[in-house]
């Protein structure tokens, strides 16, 4: 772990050096939160943070719960559990909408993914489909338990690679009474195809190599790993994609976090590559909000999953236009367009 936090933290170095903004510096916040307008400091009257730890099979669970303006542990309140994109740790775009959500009224909770940020497990960084998935059951375990969750009213609310598996969790997991995700991205599919399917002809080759990888560890040896970005900012800029592009600057310059990483074992794309967020996902009969940027160039993925999405009626896709997909993450206009269609449609689906 301990060449992550150096290589976040040389991010951070640098973005200082050579002028780039830091926009939300993580070690000026006492919570080490992320993102712009985060809560510094608890106080009566306003909405409060709470760091919480529990176990999961055995793995300790670093979550945040926030909790509304005037919270009192003697009323019931709805619910929504943030799932985190790739990468990153709920100090970041989780955590920013965990508390925009809790400023409406509901108890929320972001946690970081068991192997990662903050989260015990070892190796780190393990990155499999059915642990992402148990995490967002988890924290709903958790919620169920807060003073004043009313377990009628939870939604569920994935940000990226956390929306995808929350599509999954939410086929079997009826506890969620309303589903939403921002700037879906389905993790199996990418992993498999490549970025806009572009990795097609590669497949049995990575395939081949995380095998390797698999029977490396299983020796005994170095855990190998895979989606290490060490990228100058010329090689950022010929990236083909935004999504990588403003990825890298998000999460490496802008609102960089020591918990956060591109990395992931190798051997996780066994269970990544025969993964797939839309397998399945005609069990989903609660009401379904995606929102995607309509300059997105994952918007792909939030359509394809919206058209197989077949099994609830009450359905909506949301394009934020002009916004790409990591501009969901921060940039103010589209982050209050989000929490305005968020507050809408939990306000009408998660009703007493």
């Amino acid at each position: 772990m301990k060449h992550v936090v150096h290589a976040t933290l040389l991010a951070l170095t640098l973005a200082l050096a050579t002028g780039n903004a830091v926009a939300a510096d993580y070690r000026l916040n006492p919570y080490t939160l992320a993102y712009e307008g985060a809560i510094t400091h608890n106080a009566p009257g306003e909405v409060n943070i709470h760091p919480v730890a529990y176990s999961l099979h055995g793995i300790r669970i670093a979550a945040n719960v926030y909790t509304p303006a005037n919270y009192d542990p003697a009323k019931t309140y709805p619910a929504v559990v943030v799932a985190h994109p790739n990468g990153g740790v709920k100090e970041q775009v989780a955590g920013l909408y965990a508390q925009r959500l809790a400023g409406q009224g509901y108890i929320t909770i972001a946690a970081d993914a068991a192997y990662q940020g903050a989260s015990g497990g070892q190796p780190r960084s393990v990155d499999k489909p059915a642990l992402r998935i148990e995490d967002i059951h988890g924290m709903a375990d958790y919620i169920a338990r807060y003073p004043g969750v009313d377990t009628t009213r939870v939604g569920l609310l994935g940000i990226c690679g956390g929306g995808g598996y929350s599509l999954a969790a939410a086929q079997t997991d009826k506890r969620f009474k309303a589903v939403a995700t921002i700037s879906m991205f389905n993790s199996g599919r990418v992993r498999r195809n490549g970025y806009v399917d572009s990795q097609l002809q590669t497949i049995q080759q990575r395939l081949q190599q995380a095998s390797d990888a698999r029977a490396q560890e299983a020796a005994g040896g170095e855990v190998p790993y895979s989606g290490d970005a060490n990228l100058t900012d010329e090689q950022v800029a010929k990236l083909p994609y935004d999504l990588y592009r403003q990825g890298y600057e998000y999460y490496w310059k802008t609102h960089a976090h020591p918990g956060s990483t591109f990395r992931y074992t190798t051997s996780s794309l066994l269970d990544l590559m025969r993964f797939d967020a839309t397998d399945q996902i005609e069990l989903i009969n609660q009401p379904l909000l995606m929102i995607a940027g309509s300059k997105a160039d994952s918007l792909y993925m939030t359509e394809d999953a919206f058209a197989k999405a077949t099994g609830t009626t009450d359905k909506e896709l949301v394009l934020l236009d002009g916004a790409t997909h990591i501009e969901t993450y921060w940039v103010p206009r589209y982050v209050d367009a989000a929490v305005g269609k968020l507050t809408t449609f939990y306000a009408r689906t998660l009703t007493p």
